[in-house]
């Protein structure tokens, strides 16, 4: 269960999402969903992100809410209760790790150098975020990771757009990326529902080229 294999199949992009008023959180998710995106990546970086993430997980149950930016156990127990469907750190700890394996919802820990993707394969998983892609040394850097280690797959997030998505999504080792640029803080705070839907039909479509 708590191997996020199947999360990274959702979606050839994974929209991650700060929310500061929780009032825009459902007009999101349904705008993401009706362009054919159906996952949300709602980062826990604002007090009301738990209140948003609940709207969502009850409101627009078509669409899969995840709680990214886990930084702690709490966090992670507080996400659970409010609905979140998936777990994403940024980076993963041993600590953290165990805790986030008896939640019983696919966890997504965040990954940047060739050790930390051996320790949490250890653990069983074998999805992972590669954070920050574009810093950690990008599409070369994960495709020759892939040469000794082929049996994980990455969500690349940090640094990535909408230019660059498909140069990641052309390695076998990446089923998916993340990126905010699905929901720009503009749109969001001037209820441009239909700009967020139009940008998640251009992500959507970047699954159409995968091999």
């Amino acid at each position: 269960m708590a191997d996020a294999t199947s999360v990274l199949h959702v979606s050839p992009v994974i929209p991650v999402v700060t929310i500061e008023d929780p009032q825009h959180a459902v007009p999101v998710a349904r705008a993401l969903a009706d362009g054919g995106v159906r996952i949300i990546e709602l980062t826990l970086r604002t007090a009301s992100a738990l209140t948003s993430m609940k709207l969502i997980a009850e409101e627009v149950p078509e669409i899969l809410v995840g709680a990214g930016t886990v930084l702690t156990p709490g966090q992670a127990d507080a996400a659970v209760a409010a609905g979140a469907q998936f777990l994403v750190s940024p980076g993963v700890t041993p600590s953290l790790l165990d805790h986030l394996l008896t939640l019983g919802v696919p966890v997504l820990p965040g990954v940047a150098t060739v050790g930390e993707v051996m320790g949490v394969l250890e653990r069983g998983l074998t999805a992972m975020k590669f954070f920050p892609a574009g810093p950690a040394g990008g599409p070369d850097y994960l495709a020759a990771i892939g040469a000794p280690i082929p049996q994980v797959q990455f969500c690349p997030t940090g640094g990535v757009s909408l230019g660059s998505a498909p140069k990641y999504l052309a390695l076998p080792n990446v089923a998916c990326v993340g990126g905010s640029w699905l929901t720009p803080r503009g749109a969001i705070e001037n209820g441009d529902w239909l700009q967020i839907t139009t940008l998640a039909r251009e992500a959507a479509g970047l699954g159409l080229n995968q091999g």
